[in-house]
């Protein structure tokens, strides 16, 4: 596995080696040693898979208490993954990191805890698979709303489309009134 810091240090893009033959192809996700060795050294509760239509956009989710750091990947389609940190004391407090997943090039963001996470799904259809470092605790999760000002979140939408959100995102809190982690 390749270990790559994006331009928020912590937010770390992993390229898995990926063997392949005309049968198909074989990878490792995750390695205890290898993370560990690259300073991840988490411990995985849960694993998580999501399927979502073309234009849906979940988040921007953390879990106030009970924080979840996440391994995510696309296993069908393409997304736009998008990490926000929301740790105050921070030097990139309220700064954002973004890259496409896809099931094609198999790469996975690791997002520690302390940050918002949230992805727009580009293909027709997606699914993710993640795993996270503490269980969802439903009375924790907050979301920010998806395209705070303050925040500006590049989303790659086409020009006057609107995403598809659930109620729950369309209720989000701006970022100046979220509650952040100290």
């Amino acid at each position: 596995m390749d270990f790559v810091r994006t331009e928020i240090p912590d937010v770390v893009l992993i390229n898995p080696k990926v063997f392949g033959d005309d049968r198909g192809f074989f990878l490792e996700t995750y390695r205890e040693d290898l993370f560990s060795d690259f300073g991840i050294k988490a411990r995985f509760v849960q694993d998580n898979h999501s399927g979502s239509q073309q234009g849906v956009l979940r988040g921007l989710h953390y879990q106030i208490r009970k924080s979840q750091g996440k391994i995510i990947r696309a296993i069908a389609g393409e997304i736009f993954d998008v990490a926000v940190d929301i740790r105050n004391s921070s030097p990139t407090f309220g700064k954002w990191v973004a890259c496409i997943l896809s099931a094609k090039i198999k790469q996975q963001l690791w997002i520690p805890e302390g940050f918002a996470h949230g992805f727009l799904v580009l293909s027709e259809w997606a699914e993710i698979a993640y795993q996270t470092t503490d269980y969802y605790a439903p009375e924790y999760e907050r979301s920010i709303l998806w395209n705070d000002p303050i925040l500006n979140i590049s989303w790659p939408l086409s020009q006057g489309l609107t995403p598809i959100l659930s109620e729950k995102d369309r209720l989000a809190k701006p970022f100046q009134e979220a509650e952040w982690f100290v």
